[in-house]
């Protein structure tokens, strides 16, 4: 294999190959509705090594430079997302966590087979009964004669059945069978068995990427244990941080894409005798996916430029899970808006509206669910201003190093004493406008480095309109119920006065 040595002349190889895999081959267009990917295929998109780019330039490696591994990503999810949650499981979730925290003895073979024998890895954490409750895992793993037993059962494992390394979370399990509290990570090499895939799931979209139930039952060597530098605990905060920061690169080629496509498509399409792109309601649509295309611009600017390899991570939760829960949002809207755009075409799994809408869909959920998430970055700025004792919203945002400018856009729009004990619907509503303003000011950096002044202008006022409607409802809505007894007098046809 001739490796390219350089990563922007990787890139614009990459960009062609990926171009001709997914838009020139007669059986593209087939692929989108098949479970996984040609060998073929693949094998010709890892001729070129694309996940180098995680990879310290020590092992062969472009040198794990964040904003390069987030440009392959975009790259990537410009043509197929799918293919770039692949690569962002095999980046994000085994090989960063991997070089930072795996024991030096096997870290050469395995970036080696990575990059010359096409081999990928994945991670398991999620467990049947314990999904966003991770700590509660019941996986186990117990020591006997220098190696780690492990046990357990996981699934939703992105490449369940097909990565040769797994990164596997257990929990060290006592003499009387009681589990720590703390969580510990292991590589296993499928070549040494172990994993029996119980079940393959139907995932509803991304069928580039098998999901499965896996039971485990395997034995790694000591050296196969990554070394916190902390606690396992905190290792995880890392790895999941780090993940979520670089979520950007996967969605800014699927926005750009969105973008295109939306953009073609209304300066095409005629109706009532003129071009879609005349019509006002058509506007807002194609402002609020520029809006979005360009805030995923700024997050991608702030952690390639905040986010080295070396950095730990794990304190960064208001950014991470702003960024993932943003980035994830607007790819499911502008999604759902080209789908509206396109009209009945679009609407089909072959077609790239309705395939980018199915696609799309699972990211608000994996890596932790959106309405957790914000309701985290409520919970994170509530106990920052506890430290500072601060209660007024807005003398917090004005010294908080995230929003120092952005919040001057909201004259009395956080001047409120902020209640601690507030319900979880307001948590989630508040940690949406946080995020939002928190988005803003990346923006705004963003525009300072010389971005497009336009599209930065209208990003702002797109984030702008969404945080005051965010916050009308968190002042005046919320008050929704459940009704148990739904079923006592609520047919709408037992109501009619049928005349015989």
């Amino acid at each position: 294999m001739n490796l390219i040595s350089d990563f922007n002349v990787f890139l614009k190889s990459y960009q062609a190959k990926l171009k001709e895999v997914f838009r020139t081959h007669e059986e593209a267009k087939e692929n989108t509705l098949e479970r996984g990917i040609d060998e073929s295929l693949l094998n010709e998109i890892l001729d070129l090594a694309p996940l180098r780019a995680f990879i310290p330039s020590e092992y062969e490696g472009f040198g794990a430079n964040t904003a390069e591994a987030m440009a392959m990503l975009e790259a990537s999810s410009y043509e197929s997302l799918p293919l770039s949650l692949m690569m962002g499981i095999n980046g994000a979730l085994f090989l960063q966590p991997l070089a930072n925290y795996g024991d030096d003895a096997i870290k050469g073979q395995i970036f080696s087979r990575i990059i010359h024998e096409h081999k990928m890895g994945g991670l398991m954490i999620t467990e049947p009964d314990y999904g966003s409750d991770a700590l509660k895992m019941q996986t186990s793993y117990l020591k006997e004669n220098n190696k780690y037993k492990i046990e357990g059962l996981k699934h939703w494992g992105g490449l369940t059945g097909m990565a040769d390394y797994w990164l596997i979370t257990a929990r060290n399990k006592d003499k009387n069978g009681n589990l720590g509290r703390d969580i510990s990570f292991f590589v296993h090499d499928t070549r040494n068995g172990g994993i029996d895939v119980e079940e393959y799931y139907n995932n509803l979209g991304l069928y580039m990427l098998p999901y499965g139930k896996n039971r485990l039952d395997l034995t790694v060597d000591e050296d196969h244990k990554l070394q916190p530098k902390g606690t396992g605990i905190t290792m995880m905060l890392d790895l999941l941080h780090r993940s979520r920061l670089q979520f950007p690169g996967m969605g800014m080629g699927f926005l750009r894409r969105m973008m295109d496509e939306a953009m073609s498509h209304c300066r095409e399409r005629l109706v009532g005798g003129q071009s879609l792109i005349n019509y006002d309601q058509v506007k807002q649509r194609l402002s609020e996916i520029q809006a979005y295309f360009t805030v995923c611009s700024a997050m991608c600017n702030f952690t390639g430029t905040n986010v080295p390899l070396e950095k730990n991570t794990a304190r960064m939760d208001v950014e991470a899970n702003t960024i993932k829960t943003l980035v994830t949002d607007m790819m499911q809207k502008a999604s759902q808006s080209l789908l509206q755009l396109t009209g009945a075409k679009g609407y089909r799994l072959d077609h790239i509206a309705g395939r980018s809408t199915v696609d799309s869909r699972p990211f608000q959920i994996f890596e932790g669910s959106n309405d957790i998430l914000y309701q985290q970055i409520s919970e994170s700025v509530i106990k920052m201003m506890r430290k500072m004792k601060s209660t007024n919203l807005q003398d917090f945002l004005s010294n908080y190093d995230l929003t120092k400018r952005s919040k001057d856009l909201f004259k009395d729009t956080f001047n409120f004493t902020v209640d601690p004990q507030m319900p979880q619907r307001k948590l989630v509503g508040l940690g949406k406008a946080i995020a939002k303003t928190i988005s803003i000011e990346f923006t705004m950096d963003l525009g300072d480095q010389g971005f497009n002044k336009q599209m930065v202008d209208n990003a702002i006022v797109i984030m702008q309109e969404e945080v005051n409607n965010i916050m009308q409802m968190f002042q005046h809505g919320g008050n929704g119920i459940v009704v148990d007894d739904y079923q006592t007098d609520s047919s709408w046809f037992n109501l009619q006065k049928v005349h015989v």
